[in-house]
């Protein structure tokens, strides 16, 4: 492929290094769930998560990023298959945290707060419902792990891997949040939660990987919002929840996702993108 050097191969997107300082991103139609790459694909996954992705880099054009192109004709050297599924971005040296902002009690963070009352350690109020929307969003940084699960980490344990940047990155992360929730909300989007990554370049941080999509997200129906219970979601907690239902035991290799589950996930991703940008995925 000339140009093109494979360097990893993760769950759902490959990572190319294109020349000397430029990595290309690949986001193929492979989905996972509970740490497991799933036998079945999801057909135009990708391409619809990186079109997101990069129409909200755009959006918030005024934070920096590690985005150069995405348009097929304007890279040399690229297969046909990788058209419209690519990023080529600047190499940065990553930062090795999840900057995790959450506005609602879902998930592991319902959880933590159903045990202890607390929200990773933070007070969040008294008798809060799941799916309630928190007082104000919350900053809950996790390790970013390359297998196994990504752990809670206090705000001290934050600030020594951080370093400098610890404040402005959990400033900037909580900014980006608030005004990506307030756009969705106008078009009927809550984005319950989701996780930033950030990378050095020449000492300074940039944003990094995916944006706001519902891979990094959770994106719940605003029509059908109702604290107290778990949401309907467009993310791939759909996928999760059919899978719960079988009797995998979540050690062994995944059953096959049935038709009728995977047309469902991308009617899902697909009205995400619709909503959101206006355009058909």
């Amino acid at each position: 492929m000339g140009k093109l050097k494979l360097i990893r191969k993760g769950k759902v997107r490959d990572i190319y290094r294109y020349g000397e300082d430029k990595l290309l991103l690949v986001a193929t139609d492979r989905i996972s769930a509970f740490d497991f790459v799933l036998p079945t694909e999801i057909p135009g996954k990708g391409k619809i998560l990186t079109r997101m992705s990069v129409l909200w880099f755009n959006f918030f054009s005024e934070v920096p990023n590690h985005l150069l192109e995405w348009e097929y004709e304007r890279v040399e050297g690229l297969p046909q298959e990788f058209k419209d599924r690519f990023m080529l971005v600047k190499e940065t040296r990553p930062i090795p945290v999840e900057f995790i902002v959450r506005g609602y009690l879902a998930g592991s963070g319902w959880k933590e707060y159903k045990r202890t009352g607390k929200l990773f350690g933070q007070e969040v109020g008294n008798g809060l419902r799941e799916s309630e929307k928190l007082p104000h969003p919350a900053f809950t940084p996790t390790t970013k792990a390359q297998e196994g699960h990504d752990m809670p980490i206090s705000m001290e344990e934050y600030r020594k891997i951080v370093g400098k940047h610890a404040d402005y990155l959990m400033e900037i992360s909580l900014s980006i949040y608030e005004k990506a929730h307030d756009y969705a909300l106008e078009r009927g989007i809550i984005i319950a939660d989701t996780k930033f990554e950030f990378g050095l370049l020449d000492g300074k941080p940039i944003l990094i990987d995916e944006l706001l999509t519902p891979d990094s997200s959770r994106f719940w129906p605003a029509e059908e919002y109702e604290p107290g219970r778990p949401q309907r979601s467009f993310d791939k907690q759909y996928v999760r929840d059919y899978l719960l239902s079988t009797d995998w035991d979540r050690k062994s290799t995944p059953p096959p996702l049935p038709p009728e589950v995977v047309r469902k996930t991308q009617e899902k991703y697909r009205e995400a993108l619709r909503r959101l940008f206006g355009e058909e995925g």
